[in-house]
């Protein structure tokens, strides 16, 4: 499905979707983070980076995810991976101008991570720029949603920073990458909210562009 390849490139960095080919650079761009990824599941090697793959590339032919690698455009490196994911379509009664679109109804960003280098560097904030934009103003969703570790203050105070709105505390939401049942703190941003969260991300891209 084409609506679910789509190459976002931004000033910093291209979202492409990902492939094999890309495993070297995700185990190039995982290593020597320490405990950066603590609580977040990140392929290590070539054998884990190339499940890690097949296991996106099966969620986007079931048309529940849109898996990206993120590549940082200054030298073309790969600095990590994201995906919009848990896609969902709403029954839309027959008449509805939303009776058969293409594009999802709602979906999530997750599955992010990126290489300790890229970390304060504007790449994050980019990344989610693009997603947003693209379920907003192509897919045209009604919502985009977050889930992080409650304990992942880092995590949280990014996706606050950028616009999400919290939503409250999942208990024993999901599976946490040190195999413990993890409570996930929600946040969502909807179509309503949108321009609003676009503004406040073209300010912040802006603000690192003078920066630097």
């Amino acid at each position: 499905m084409v609506f679910l390849r789509p190459e976002l490139t931004g000033d910093c960095v291209r979202l492409e979707p990902l492939q094999q080919r890309h495993a070297a650079g995700l185990v190039a761009a995982s290593a020597g983070a320490g405990d950066l990824y603590r609580m977040t599941t990140v392929p290590t090697t070539e054998a884990g980076a190339a499940r890690y793959i097949a296991l996106a590339e099966a969620a986007r032919a079931a048309a529940t995810a849109a898996p990206f690698a993120v590549i940082r455009l200054a030298d073309e490196t790969v600095i990590g991976s994201t995906r919009l994911w848990d896609l969902q379509w709403w029954p839309w009664p027959e008449g509805h101008p939303r009776h058969g679109h293409e594009g999802p109804d709602t979906c999530e960003i997750g599955h992010t991570w990126l290489a300790s280098s890229a970390i304060r560097t504007g790449a994050n904030t980019e990344m989610k720029r693009l997603m947003l934009t693209f379920a907003f103003e192509t897919w045209q969703v009604e919502g985009v949603c977050f889930h992080t570790d409650a304990r992942n203050e880092r995590s949280a105070r990014a996706i606050q920073r950028i616009g999400g709105q919290f939503e409250g505390i999942l208990r024993s939401h999901r599976l946490a990458a040190d195999g413990r049942p993890r409570d996930s703190a929600r946040y969502s941003i909807t179509a309503a909210e949108w321009p609003a969260v676009r503004a406040r991300l073209t300010e912040l891209s802006a603000s690192r562009a003078a920066a630097s």
